[in-house]
């Protein structure tokens, strides 16, 4: 056994695996370790493993297979890995161009108000360091990130808009995200990059993982056509 998982059923058909008595960074490393490990293991009837923060849900077909066997092999799988696991993947680096402010950004007023900031500073703190994929969202696979070094969580939108763009960079909380595709959303909106984030004709259509990072890039809206239409998975390095 691993005394930092414990395991939990959720519903008829899915269980949760939950580190426990570890620090934020640790929790995180070890549930998408355990979600790597589910996956090589391709156990009949599991058809979703989702990890997020301190948590994965491991979701099953429950007239294939039962509660039993698939905590028996989280339990395994958790218990191999032991506390301290290393990624099954190394990390890659991705370099996102993004047109800040204006049509593309119409909240950075608001947030560097919000912030007590200027725009220009809230600007340099989101594109000042690497952030972290730490899980995938909705819709469609959005690279959930750490937030910038800004001095206080971003509030969310009082009204959320019913349409934002595909490629929006926005903000809440002390997380950031990139938008993959058009969605509602109520998080404030900095920019935009021009690249695309998805692949619809590649397997994953996500070019990022969870661990790796994100750095954002300012542009002019003159460069913007110079980037327009690249894949994302071309901007690692």
């Amino acid at each position: 056994m691993n005394g930092n998982i414990t395991i939990t059923d959720c519903g008829d058909s899915a269980l949760t695996a939950r580190a426990v008595g570890l620090d934020a960074e640790d929790a995180w490393r070890l549930v998408h370790a355990l979600a790597d490990a589910l996956d090589t293991v391709r156990l009949p009837g599991v058809h979703d493993v989702v990890p997020t923060y301190d948590a994965l849900l491991v979701e099953f077909d429950c007239t294939g297979t039962d509660h039993d066997t698939v905590r028996r092999i989280v339990a395994h799988e958790a218990a191999r890995l032991g506390p301290d696991p290393a990624p099954a993947v190394p990390p890659r680096r991705f370099v996102v161009p993004v047109v800040y402010g204006g049509d593309h950004g119409p909240d950075l007023p608001e947030v560097a108000r919000q912030l007590d900031l200027t725009e220009s500073e809230v600007v340099a703190l989101h594109s000042g360091s690497d952030l972290t994929v730490r899980c995938l969202g909705a819709p469609a696979g959005a690279p959930m990130t750490d937030g910038p070094l800004f001095p206080k969580p971003v509030p969310r939108l009082a009204s959320p808009r019913t349409h934002v763009d595909p490629g929006t960079v926005a903000v809440a909380g002390r997380q950031a995200v990139i938008c993959p595709m058009p969605s509602p959303g109520g998080w404030p909106l900095l920019g935009r990059t021009p690249v695309r984030v998805l692949d619809l004709h590649s397997d994953p259509i996500t070019a990022y993982r969870p661990g790796d990072t994100f750095r954002f890039v300012p542009i002019t809206p003159d460069e913007w056509d110079d980037h327009a239409g690249t894949s994302l998975a071309a901007c690692h390095g």
